[in-house]
């Protein structure tokens, strides 16, 4: 691909529309040593050519390897020397594995349809690579257990042992929604180590450090993956992650009875359940059956 066909397809793609569909994992999270299986779907075409491109924050894109035809790939800009770069083409498909996965392999790998002038992006599979031979920083979350719904409030923790180096660290938070292409940045807590505390052996230089997160008024759109990433000694390491679901609530109704030895206790319990409505027509009829729900305790002693 040159730099004009570069250009002409870029203006196709604006102005004449995208007809193919790609699929990307949109997150990946491994570390150094690993090998990752990049997947890319297509709706194509005999004619079409599939790229996978390669960006690093910051720098220009670099194609690794293409397939016209559902041909093998062929790589480009010396990809195929290291022997760690892998594609497997398929009638509807162009994957890429990478192998003993090195730090420099963070990035987003794109992959694209060409179909004559108009080129179709994928949303990007953003790669991030953890080399923890060299870190002196171990990040840990812990999973919510408990099931949360609209309105309500929940903490998440990241748990992080640090070596003393040059320069404080910084905590960030990240959270991946459904649908979303890469992690936004929600909070940081900057050069921060207050919240620190140094392990009780005397020659030991390793801090505990605790993070908290408060999420309050919880709504639907809070859902998704939770990311801690400690920014220090030159690196970023990704915590494994917290899954947040947010789930909307379902009343269900049943009246229960109980006759008590020298008592007789009438009363209507309203039963909770946390399963997710699954369709509107659902969410019609559960209004519908909710909409006249009375409940009272009447309680009689016997003289």
């Amino acid at each position: 691909l040159n730099r004009s066909s570069c250009y002409t397809s870029f203006i196709y793609l604006f102005f004449s529309g995208a007809v193919y569909v790609v699929h990307q994992d949109q997150l990946k999270i491994a570390e150094a040593g690993d090998s990752i299986h990049l997947s890319c779907f297509s709706s194509r075409d005999t004619k079409t050519t599939i790229v996978w491109i390669k960006q690093i924050s910051g720098e220009k894109p670099v194609v690794i390897a293409t397939s016209y035809q559902h041909q093998p790939g062929i790589f480009q800009n010396g990809f195929d020397q290291s022997g760690r770069f892998e594609t497997q083409t398929a009638a509807e498909s162009f994957n890429l594995t990478i192998s003993n996965l090195e730090p420099s392999d963070t990035a987003t790998y794109y992959c694209t349809v060409i179909f004559f002038y108009d080129i179709t992006f994928g949303e990007g599979t953003f790669l991030v690579v953890k080399d923890t031979s060299l870190t002196k920083h171990t990040v840990h979350q812990l999973p919510v257990f408990e099931a949360v719904h609209p309105g309500d409030s929940v903490t998440l923790q990241c748990s992080v042992l640090t070596e003393s180096c040059s320069g404080d660290h910084s905590v960030y938070w990240f959270r991946h929604g459904s649908g979303e292409s890469h992690p936004g940045i929600i909070y940081t807590h900057g050069n921060r180590s207050d919240e620190c505390e140094k392990s009780s052996e005397t020659d030991s230089p390793t801090q505990s450090c605790v993070y908290k997160l408060p999420k309050r008024k919880l709504s639907l759109s809070d859902a998704g993956t939770y990311y801690c990433a400690v920014a220090a000694c030159g690196q970023i390491l990704f915590g494994n992650g917290t899954e947040l679901n947010v789930t909307e609530l379902l009343i269900n109704y049943s009246l229960f009875m109980q006759d008590a030895c020298d008592e007789d206790l009438d009363f209507a319990a309203l039963g909770l359940s946390n399963k997710p409505m699954s369709s509107r027509h659902n969410r019609q009829q559960q209004k519908f059956n909710d909409t006249e729900v009375y409940s009272k305790v009447i309680y009689r002693q016997q003289s």
